[in-house]
């Protein structure tokens, strides 16, 4: 074969194949979020999300073999959501205002107050500290909301800006109670009341009996 005889690309199509495909895949987790909180976890189905979404089941699983791994990106597309807003909330008005953004959109999350209504256990994975690819994203982002706030980032701090994260996804604070909380976990950053705390998320065993890999969330 020379040259001459490759096909030629019209400019754009790649682009074009890329986009539709990030479209279908932002359509498919958002159709996954609507069906866990209506559905909650377990009853949720990859035929819910292939519908919910208006997507032939075929495409959903050249995107996603399994409904754990759909579960995941979700899980992962939030995280990365989150971090964002708490990142510009930080460089605009600081730390406090960062934990407040957090806390806010915990609390109105609608798949994870279903979840947290009728199927708590099912959170363990999302608050017991691993290698995966959400945790990976949730210390990145830690580190990077600190940093934007002008906190030093160092380990022990991410982790206690982590734990205090995590503890929102079943124990949401109180709307009215939200700016106080975030004022009391800046203060104790300010103050360095982290010298105790486990140096590295990464190095906390994961409880008894949780899932070994992945989600390990229902198929």
């Amino acid at each position: 074969m020379t040259s001459s005889d490759v096909p030629v690309r019209a400019p754009g199509t790649r682009a074009r194949s890329g986009n539709a495909m990030g479209r279908t895949r932002t359509a498919l987790l958002a159709a996954t979020a609507e069906c866990v909180a209506r559905y909650g976890v377990r009853k949720t189905t990859m035929v819910d999300v292939a519908s919910k979404s208006r997507v032939a089941k075929a495409t959903l699983y050249n995107h996603f073999r399994t409904k754990d791994d759909v579960l995941a990106a979700l899980v992962e597309q939030q995280v990365g959501e989150l971090v964002d807003a708490c990142v510009g909330a930080a460089s605009a008005r600081g730390l406090e205002a960062a934990l407040v953004v957090v806390a806010e959109r915990l609390a109105a999350s609608a798949p994870l107050r279903k979840a947290a209504a009728d199927e708590p256990a099912l959170l363990a994975p999302l608050m017991a500290p691993g290698a995966g690819r959400g945790w990976v994203a949730a210390r990145d982002g830690a580190a990077a909301v600190l940093a934007a706030a002008g906190v030093p980032a160092d380990p022990a701090a991410v982790e206690v800006l982590l734990r205090w994260v995590t503890s929102q996804i079943l124990w949401p604070v109180p709307v009215e109670a939200v700016a106080t909380a975030a004022a009391a976990v800046v203060t104790g950053l300010s103050g360095r009341v982290v010298a105790h705390v486990v140096a590295s998320p990464s190095a906390v065993p994961a409880p008894a009996g949780a899932p070994p890999a992945g989600l390990g969330w229902p198929s």
